[in-house]
């Protein structure tokens, strides 16, 4: 039975860890053919390894999602070795340090926002101009761009990071609207606390890792296998009619 990508060409930045491994993993085992991107290779290159192990088809890019060369770069490799792109999951980012706001130096702002949105903002916009020259596969093109609840509510300790994924949830409605009679989609996925590397300095507050597993309704931290298993959804035809869309994937946390 093929599965819910089979045949389409899937790009995944961030792909060297945490959700994007995990998406990566996912879209080559729906079929897809998969090109990890990492600014560390040695990370994405164990990702492709692990799906060529599995059976699956991927090839590595570097990316600095900073650099619009580099992302102009990745998009060619994808297009060079695959001949299209059809699905495109912008999961690169970076927490930044955990500080009240007037404590948080102009240098980090800028680190965060230059990865977690510039970054954002570039590979739309190379994915999107690929995009643009090409049929659509059935359910139309896809880009799923990750967010976080904190893009939907404020958060008090993580304010740049918050800054970012609101202006990331406000990119992704844009773009929906902007091509949505074109054969694109744009949606974006909004994790609550997943059990990754990402998170890791959330668990070294006061706070204790229990009070924390209770925010969330089902009262434990999220899977990157369930944040990847919706970006696959939402780049599937069965995602067809689903475009413009911030998706909670968070446990119940803002329930």
């Amino acid at each position: 039975m093929p599965g819910r990508v089979d045949g389409r060409v899937a790009l995944v930045t961030g792909g060297g860890s945490g959700i994007g491994r995990a998406t990566a993993l996912k879209f080559a085992a729906e079929g897809a053919r998969v090109v990890v991107a990492d600014i560390v290779p040695e990370s994405a290159e164990e990702t492709v390894r692990l799906i060529r192990e599995a059976g699956g088809e991927a090839q590595f890019s570097y990316v600095d999602v900073t650099d619009e060369e580099s992302v102009r770069s990745m998009v060619d490799l994808t297009v060079g070795e695959y001949g299209r792109l059809d699905c495109a999951h912008n999961n690169a980012g970076i927490l930044g340090p955990i500080a009240d706001m007037v404590e948080y130096s102009r240098e980090d702002y800028d680190r965060v926002i230059a990865v977690n949105v510039t970054g954002v903002w570039l590979c739309m916009q190379a994915e999107l101009r690929q995009m643009l020259t090409q049929d659509p596969p059935e359910g139309g093109h896809s880009i799923v761009n990750t967010a976080s609840v904190a893009g939907l509510v404020g958060s008090p300790d993580i304010p740049a990071y918050s800054v970012s994924k609101h202006a990331v949830v406000g990119m992704t409605n844009s773009a929906a609207r902007s091509y949505g009679t074109r054969g694109i989609r744009v949606n974006a996925v909004c994790p609550a606390l997943i059990d990754t590397p990402l998170a890791a300095p959330m668990f070294e507050r006061a706070e204790s890792e229990e009070r924390m597993r209770l925010r969330q309704a089902v009262g434990r931290f999220g899977e990157v296998e369930e944040v990847a298993a919706l970006v696959v959804w939402l780049s599937s035809a069965e995602a067809s009619f689903v475009t413009g869309t911030p998706v909670r994937v968070d446990g119940g946390a803002l329930a």
